[in-house]
């Protein structure tokens, strides 16, 4: 009897399309392959932010898996916040436009009643320009010493007082073009601007956070005395396959805001 693609051994049925991605162990599970295969396709951008992928059945014809296979993999996904499911219409790659993400990575809370009663932030360009990478940008943005960058400055402010001081190091060869208008006029999250502009999508990121003490730079933009305690929280956002997209350094005033993370 001859085989359908549904019941060729699922393995060997994955040759042709793992020999266009990166090596995977041969320990590695069936779903995690497929896995890596629809990572391969959103950071290649053949789906984009927003639109939908193909259905389970759809692409367990394409990989030559079965449609449960396919599931488990997208599970993932969605539980990383790369996908979401929408009942009755299928899976559609995420984006920070949609509401209930566009803070994902802001835990910067109000002392007194939620970020909704705030308003967005305003945004403040300081300065935008693009510079040579420093050794430690660098190494943190995985370029090498001297590579483009965009370096950007800026005071993020709620209700009128001003909350958040910014610096953000991003790659010049990503952000070709972004300037400080392109960032000062956009209404939306940045991270949104990313994704329509520049077909960046951050998916995850890594924070550092410690105490420090404003110096006299810092309070003159956050309108706080020289010496108040400021949270200083550092961030790689890092897009599809853990590729570093940007360094971000954050100074928090916390005399009517604190930092908030809901662990699970």
């Amino acid at each position: 009897m001859a085989q359908t693609p549904a019941s060729l051994p699922e393995n060997a049925a994955l040759a042709a399309a793992q020999a266009q991605v990166p090596a995977t162990p041969a320990f590695s599970p069936l779903y995690q392959q497929i896995k890596a295969l629809i990572l391969q396709s959103l950071q290649a951008g053949e789906w984009k932010p927003g639109e939908a992928i193909p259905s389970e059945m759809d692409l367990a014809a394409r990989f030559r898996v079965s449609q449960g296979t396919v599931r488990k993999a997208i599970d993932e996904l969605a539980a990383e916040n790369l996908v979401v499911r929408r009942q009755g219409k299928g899976t559609f790659v995420a984006t920070h436009s949609e509401q209930h993400v566009q803070y994902r990575f802001l835990k910067l809370m109000p002392d007194a009643g939620d970020r909704a009663d705030e308003g967005p932030a305003h945004r403040q360009i300081v300065e935008c320009k693009r510079v040579r990478a420093a050794a430690e940008v660098a190494r943190a943005l995985a370029l090498r010493p001297g590579d483009p960058v965009v370096q950007v400055r800026r005071v993020l402010s709620f209700g009128g007082v001003p909350a958040i001081l910014e610096d953000l190091w991003l790659p010049g060869n990503a952000f070709k073009g972004l300037n400080a208008e392109q960032m000062d006029g956009w209404q939306g999250p940045t991270y949104a601007m990313f994704e329509m502009e520049f077909g960046v999508r951050m998916v995850r990121a890594e924070e550092k956070i410690r105490a420090v003490a404003a110096d006299a730079a810092q309070s003159a933009l956050l309108k706080v005395e020289i010496g108040s305690p400021l949270l200083s929280v550092e961030r790689i956002a890092y897009t599809y396959n853990d590729v570093p997209m940007e360094l971000r350094r954050g100074l928090y005033r916390t005399d009517t805001h604190h930092y908030r993370n809901d662990l699970s």
